[in-house]
């Protein structure tokens, strides 16, 4: 049963790696002659401006809070993951609408202080806001390696007589390296998934090349083609960075805690850098966007609640499927070990690291073809493409991942020997699950839930692509009002999702407070 739980997740995976085998001469011509270029260079400046961005910014905070004390540290320490819960579009809104040539904060500064800011909707604003809300991949990853090894290493150094920057540079970074280029290349993943960000400012990318194929050009084939192409350029970050994690292994040097650097008054520098990302990539979208959404509060009518409704609805429905099926296959890789559990487990977590919009089309398009193929050879007209099934299964190959592993975590808990003792006591099946199973597992069931309904909620080309015939959800709403040019008045949508993915990241982030 896990093995065919896991099944669907292979779908939009062959099907592009079919359109990549067999692909259509005269389309791909036409991409190669007048798409792809601009799109690959487009995503190309983004990935490497974003992945350095992510790099330097989220190397600088985690060494600063790893390896020195300073006025706030403990705070810093997880108020900084924060802005992960903050999905590009909605710091895209809150920055075009905060410093867009036509703003009201822009106005004023030409107006009283003759100051003429860059454009905000460029490639460098894109990838200055892609920064702030994607560096947290880099903190974590970095901040835990420095924290594990690299305060030991950098007290070796100051031991052999280097200053503080030499002994960062020669012997803690150094080894922080591997984890550092792996935490870069999930950002750089993350980069090449985004569709939402891009849209609002209006930059073409491999994604949104996909959504215009599809919604603009209504060629199926075409939009699977550029998605073949992009999940090429998946699979060679995905390499890249199952390399970099085989390389974590042979750096490590214990992990016993050596002392902090000790800033003095210097500390205050640290605390002021700390503090004004946390104000930039937090502090001042929050802001603009409930200064925004109070401004147009009469958008609070009957098709924004129906919005949220269908919203909610829908995330909840995909954390109930997500994390019941994440749970039977973590019982069985549990129960019944070996290969053919190993190989289900693996094929669970293929979705998370494909593109939302790649996802959509590549789920779509043989269920479509096979819909049709039902009507014309057996006469069943079943449109199984377009409704709310289809678009809960690409919900759960896209979140299954993030639903099993805390549910999978949970089961550790789960000791053999109390399955055993429950048993001999007659306690089996469906009614084990419930008395023993049950009762050790609702944290991580709830955990796995929030998870899963929160990015779901946030989850924008699936849903755009994928929902049935008018119906709204608050990431549709957003992408519908910036597409207009409406930046204001998709500050309420984008707020109210800003404000649910702060609730499982302020959850998940406080627990390891105490320890940082």
């Amino acid at each position: 049963m896990a093995v065919a739980l896991t099944l669907p997740s292979l779908i939009p995976l062959g099907a592009t790696l079919a359109a990549l085998a067999r692909p259509d001469r005269e389309t791909l011509q036409h991409l190669w002659q007048y798409v792809l270029p601009q799109v690959a260079g487009n995503t190309a400046w983004l990935l490497l401006g974003v992945g350095a961005g992510s790099a330097i910014l989220g190397t600088a905070l985690a060494a600063l809070v790893a390896l020195c004390e300073f006025p706030g540290r403990r705070w810093f320490a997880w108020l900084l993951v924060l802005p992960l819960a903050m999905p590009g579009y909605v710091l895209a809104v809150a920055f075009i609408g905060l410093f867009d040539y036509g703003a009201p904060f822009t106005a004023w500064l030409r107006e009283h202080a003759s100051l003429q800011l860059p454009d905000i909707r460029s490639r460098a604003g894109l990838i200055a806001v892609m920064t702030l809300a994607l560096y947290p991949y880099v903190y974590l990853v970095a901040r835990e390696a420095f924290a594990s090894q690299g305060a030991r290493a950098l007290e070796a150094a100051r031991a052999l007589g280097m200053g503080p920057w030499r002994a960062f540079f020669r012997a803690s970074l150094p080894m922080a390296r591997p984890w550092i280029a792996g935490g870069t290349l999930l950002v750089m993943m993350e980069t090449l998934a985004d569709f939402g960000a891009v849209s609002a400012f209006n930059y073409d990318t491999f994604t949104t090349a996909i959504y215009k194929a599809w919604f603009a050009l209504f060629s199926t084939d075409t939009a699977l083609q550029i998605a073949a192409v992009l999940l090429v350029a998946v699979l060679v970050l995905v390499g890249l960075e199952t390399a970099s994690r085989r390389r974590q292994s042979f750096v490590s040097v214990g992990h016993a805690k050596a002392p902090r650097l000790q800033t003095g008054r210097r500390g205050w520098w640290a605390t002021a850098l700390c503090a004004l990302v946390l104000v930039v990539a937090l502090g001042l979208p929050l802001s603009q966007l409930g200064w925004q959404a109070l401004a147009h509060l009469d958008d609070l009518d009957p098709r924004y609640f129906a919005s949220l409704r269908n919203a909610l609805s829908l995330s909840a429905m995909a954390a109930a499927l997500t994390t019941a099926v994440a749970f039977v296959i973590a019982l069985a890789a549990r129960e019944q070990p070996g290969m053919l559990t190993a190989t289900a487990t693996r094929i669970s977590t293929l979705g998370y690291g494909l593109p939302g919009a790649l996802l959509a089309i590549g789920l779509y398009v043989p269920v479509a073809r096979f819909s049709t193929w039902l009507a014309e050879t057996r006469g069943w007209d079943v449109p199984l493409e377009g409704g709310l099934v289809l678009l809960l299964v690409a919900y759960g190959i896209r979140f299954l991942a993030v639903a099993h592993a805390p549910v999978a975590g949970g089961l550790l808990r789960v000791r053999p020997q109390l399955l055993e003792a429950s048993r001999s006591m007659g306690v089996t099946g469906a009614r084990q699950l419930r008395v023993v199973h049950w009762p050790l597992l609702r944290g991580s069931f709830a955990t796995a839930g929030l998870l899963v309904l929160v990015d779901t909620m946030k989850e924008m080309p699936i849903t755009l692509m994928m929902r049935p015939f008018g119906w709204d959800t608050l990431a549709t709403r957003v992408f519908e009002l910036t597409n207009e040019g409406e930046y204001a008045r998709a500050a309420l949508p984008s707020l109210a999702i800003a404000l649910a993915g702060l609730i499982p990241v302020i959850a998940l982030t406080r627990r390891g407070r105490d320890a940082a």
